[in-house]
C-alpha cells in the first residue's frame, strides 16, 4: 500500500460518500484498539457505514486499490479482533443500528450488524422474547456473528453457530451474497451462512442477520453452591450435563475469583469454588430441575444451596459474574486485563483447570479462573501491569502453555473470543523470540476485509 494509492482511494472513498469517510486522529484512536492487552495499530481512515450499500461501496475502492479494511463495531473484543494492524481503512458499521423485523410466530428477527445485544433484548422485551447469546459485553450483534460469540447461556440455546439463520454478506469485491433465506433448515447446498460466522471480518462483512429468539421464560430462578476443590465442581457439572437436566447456565469461579468479586461488588458469597447457576421455565419444571441438579451437586461435595427467584438478586448475582474481570484487575495497580479462552471436552476440564492452577503457581502470576463449565470452557483472568516487561513475558509464556495443554486435551484455543491478533501470535510462537517482543514486531497476511 503506498501512499499515492491510499491517496487516490481516499479520494474516491470521500467523492462517493462524503462526510461518513474521515481521517480525524481522535476518531482514528479509538478505532485503533479493543479491550484487550494487545497494543493499539492506527487506521489510516475510519468509514462511518450507514447501509449495505456504503459497505459495498467501501470494499469496491478499497479493493481496487489493495487497501486492507477491518470490519468495527463496539470494539469490545478481547484478542483484538477489529483492530487495523495493517492500517487502511477501519469500517465502523456502528450506525446500522436498525432492527428491521420481529417475527413472533416463527420466532425469529432481522437486524443490522450495529445493533447492540442490550437494546435488541430491551426491543424484543415488547413481545415477550428475548436473545439468549449474553458474552457480558454489550457488542454489537455483527460483532458477536462474526467472532462466532457465546457466553454463559451457551449450555441451554447456543452460540451464535447455532442461533444465526442467515446473513446479508458483502464480499471483498463489494458483491452481496444473501447466505439463506429464513427456513429453519435446508439440504440445499453449501452451507455459506456458517461459513461466515465466526470467519472475522476475512471474508466479507456482515450487513444483515437473521436470528432465532426465544419467549421470555415463565420462571428464571438462580442458585448458587459451594465446593472444597474445583476438581469437584466440575465433576458434578460432567454428571448435571450427562443426565440432562435443565439448566440454562452454570458458570464456575475458583476462589480467588469468588474473593476479587466479593470485594469489587459488594457480594458475601463463600470463598470457595463456586457453581453460579441458571434454570429457565414454568414454576414446576424448575423446582424438580432445581432438585435434580441440588441432588448431583450434594453427592460431589456441594453445600449451601442458595437459590432465589428476585429478579433484583438475581441480576446482581450475574451483573457481579460478569463484572469479574474488573474486580481482578482492581485488585493489582495499574493493571490491564489479559484475557484467557481455552475450550476442552468436558471430560478432561477437570484435568485441565487443575494444570493450568499448577501452572499459575509456579509462575508466580495472579489469574482466578472463571468457566462456561457445561461447555468445557474457561478464563483465567490475568491482570498484568504493561509496564512490568518480565511479568508481561511471563503471562505471554503461560498463556502459549495454556493453548497447547488445550490442543494437547483435544481442545481449542478458543472457545468464543475468536482467533484476532493475539491467538494468531500465540500460534506461531517459538523458543527463539521472547513473548513480549515477538507481539510487537509480528505481522499478520493481510486481506481485504478485515483482521
Amino acid at each position: 500500500m503506498t501512499t499515492a494509492t491510499l491517496a487516490d482511494a481516499l479520494g474516491e472513498l470521500k467523492a462517493a460518500l462524503g462526510a461518513k469517510v474521515t481521517e480525524n486522529d481522535t476518531i482514528r484512536e479509538h478505532h485503533s484498539k479493543d479491550e484487550s492487552f494487545h497494543l493499539a495499530s492506527m487506521p489510516d481512515a475510519v468509514v462511518f457505514a450507514e447501509s449495505i450499500a456504503d459497505i459495498a461501496t467501501t470494499l469496491k475502492i478499497c479493493n481496487a486499490h489493495r487497501i486492507p479494511v477491518t470490519p468495527f463495531g463496539a470494539g469490545t473484543s478481547l484478542e483484538a479482533n477489529s483492530t487495523p494492524i495493517h492500517g487502511g481503512v477501519s469500517l465502523d458499521v456502528s450506525r446500522m443500528d436498525a432492527i428491521v423485523r420481529v417475527d413472533s410466530s416463527d420466532l425469529d428477527c432481522t437486524v443490522q450488524p450495529g445493533v447492540r445485544r442490550k437494546a435488541l433484548n430491551e426491543h424484543l422485551a415488547k413481545f415477550g422474547l428475548f436473545f439468549p447469546v449474553d458474552p457480558g459485553a454489550d457488542a454489537t450483534i455483527g460483532g458477536m456473528a462474526a467472532t462466532g460469540a457465546s457466553g454463559t447461556t451457551t449450555v441451554k440455546y447456543g452460540a451464535m453457530k447455532e442461533l444465526v439463520l442467515g446473513l446479508t454478506v458483502v464480499t471483498a469485491n463489494g458483491e452481496i451474497v444473501t447466505t439463506s433465506r429464513r427456513a429453519r433448515k435446508t439440504s440445499a447446498g453449501y452451507d455459506l451462512t456458517h461459513l461466515f460466522v465466526g470467519s472475522e471480518g476475512t471474508l466479507g462483512v456482515i450487513g444483515e442477520i437473521t436470528l432465532k429468539v426465544f419467549g421470555i421464560p415463565e420462571v428464571i430462578a438462580a442458585a448458587t453452591m459451594q465446593f472444597p476443590s474445583v476438581r469437584h465442581a466440575v465433576d458434578a457439572v460432567i454428571e448435571v450435563i450427562q443426565f440432562g437436566i435443565g439448566v440454562a447456565r452454570i458458570e464456575l469461579l475458583d476462589a480467588d475469583a469468588v474473593s476479587a468479586v466479593n470485594c469489587y461488588s459488594q457480594t458475601d458469597l463463600p470463598e470457595q469454588a463456586l457453581l453460579l447457576m441458571e434454570f429457565h421455565g414454568s414454576e414446576e419444571s424448575t423446582r424438580i430441575d432445581i432438585a435434580a441438579t441440588r441432588e448431583v451437586l450434594e453427592r460431589h461435595g456441594g453445600t449451601g444451596l442458595r437459590q432465589t427467584t428476585d429478579e433484583a438478586e438475581r441480576r446482581k448475582l450475574w451483573q457481579a459474574r460478569h463484572d469479574t474481570s474488573l474486580a481482578c484487575r482492581s485488585l493489582v495497580p495499574n493493571a490491564r486485563n489479559f484475557a484467557t479462552d481455552v475450550c476442552v471436552p468436558i471430560s478432561r476440564l477437570s484435568d485441565c483447570i487443575e494444570e493450568t492452577q499448577r501452572d499459575l503457581a509456579a509462575s508466580g502470576l495472579y489469574g482466578p479462573i472463571i468457566g462456561h463449565v457445561g461447555d468445557g470452557n474457561f478464563h483465567v483472568v490475568l491482570s498484568v501491569d504493561p509496564n512490568d516487561h518480565e511479568t508481561v513475558a511471563k503471562m505471554e509464556e503461560f498463556h502459549t502453555r495454556l493453548v497447547r495443554r488445550a490442543l494437547a486435551m483435544e481442545g481449542t484455543c478458543t472457545g468464543e473470543h475468536g482467533i484476532g491478533v493475539g491467538k494468531s501470535i500465540t500460534s506461531s510462537m517459538n523458543s527463539e523470540c521472547p513473548p513480549y517482543r515477538r507481539w510487537r514486531r509480528s505481522s499478520r497476511p493481510s486481506t481485504h476485509t478485515g483482521s
